[in-house]
């Protein structure tokens, strides 16, 4: 087991490696003095996981407890978010418990929500069992729902206690799945570490993958380390995510995220490199990386349904919205755009 130290408001801990579900109840006996633990998953996870995380949880002295919603980003919803909050009053949790987030992102953001306002705030610790979730999503403490007008419009910062990434649960992943969490990880080299990404490309992430987790992770955290509430630099990891999650909404979430933020990631920089944002070359070579992990590299949408889309994304900030461009593989900067000027940049794009 290896461990990432984020330095947070609250800091804590992600722990990468192997067999690390066994361990669960263990590591957060550690940290905690909580004797009943919520475990939220979804009906995909339980089947898989739940029975082995819940005797972690019993062996370790905690008297474990399940809740369950429906497997899939559809269930991302306030509706939803209200029946976790009425099965921990249900049963009768307190601010001393704690809440086990079990699963891929739609489980951790829906979780750590619940986390950050139930009884004005619980303690909860995060058990990524997809690529994409171990190596984004469960790191850096932004928790949300979506709504009809656009994705993860609600939500809260709350840091989890410990990140718990047993990279043996992606075995279990189907390969569209396990691609989702490639895109995300294209994006970290790209945005962050052109080494990495250039060994992304050169060899198959499949035979290093606790070692691309945690060079994840150290992106991440220090990412949040300088801005955890993403008010700059944070800003930056939403390369690819204006205009990806404009193609989730379009497709109404039956394209998932990981395949719409490289959508998005293509889209963007396109664009940019149309209107001199970004060298000439870069495009090639996102396309490259996309086509190597079987992530799509076309758009099925107008410019008029992605920038309808694109209207409600929680990063436009009056007649304004920030857009993340490459300098240059590595090196990423914000584009402050009106709405005005996102209409000429996604015409350039598509």
């Amino acid at each position: 087991m290896e461990t990432v130290q984020v330095q947070a408001s609250r800091d804590y801990p992600v722990h990468i490696g192997s067999g690390l579900l066994d361990r669960c109840g263990e590591l957060l006996r550690n940290i905690t003095d909580s004797r009943r633990c919520c475990v939220v998953t979804d009906t995909t996870v339980r089947k898989l996981y739940a029975d082995r995380v819940g005797r972690s949880l019993q062996d370790a002295g905690f008297t474990p407890l399940l809740c369950t919603f429906p497997a899939g980003e559809r269930s991302k919803t306030l509706s939803t978010y209200g029946e976790i909050l009425e099965f921990l009053a249900a049963n009768h949790l307190t601010r001393s418990d704690c809440i086990l987030a079990l699963g891929g992102g739609v489980t951790g953001d829906m979780a750590g929500f619940a986390a950050a306002t139930y009884q004005r705030g619980i303690d909860y610790i995060q058990v990524p069992t997809t690529f994409l979730a171990a190596s984004d999503s469960s790191v850096g403490g932004k928790t949300a729902v979506d709504l009809e007008a656009g994705k993860n419009l609600v939500g809260a910062f709350w840091p989890p206690r410990m990140v718990v990434c047993d990279c043996d649960t992606f075995a279990t992943l189907p390969p569209e799945t396990f691609a989702d969490g490639a895109a995300e990880t294209l994006k970290h080299g790209l945005i962050a570490d052109a080494s990495f990404f250039r060994r992304l490309l050169a060899e198959n992430v499949h035979g290093w993958l606790p070692q691309a987790v945690r060079r994840n992770v150290e992106i991440k955290a220090s990412v949040v380390a300088e801005d955890e509430y993403e008010r700059g630099r944070r800003k930056l990891l939403n390369f690819g995510h204006t205009l990806g999650h404009a193609v989730e909404r379009c497709s109404g979430y039956r394209v998932p995220h990981g395949h719409a933020v490289a959508i998005g990631m293509v889209l963007v920089t396109r664009a940019a490199e149309r209107l001199g944002h970004t060298p000439a070359g870069v495009l090639e070579e996102i396309l490259e990386a996309n086509r190597r992990y079987d992530l799509p590299t076309a758009c099925d949408y107008s410019a008029e349904e992605l920038l309808d889309a694109a209207a409600g994304d929680k990063k436009r900030s009056g007649d304004h919205i920030d857009v993340v461009v490459l300098r240059e593989i590595g090196r990423a900067e914000t584009v402050r755009l009106t709405m005005a000027e996102l209409k000429e940049f996604v015409e350039a794009a598509l």
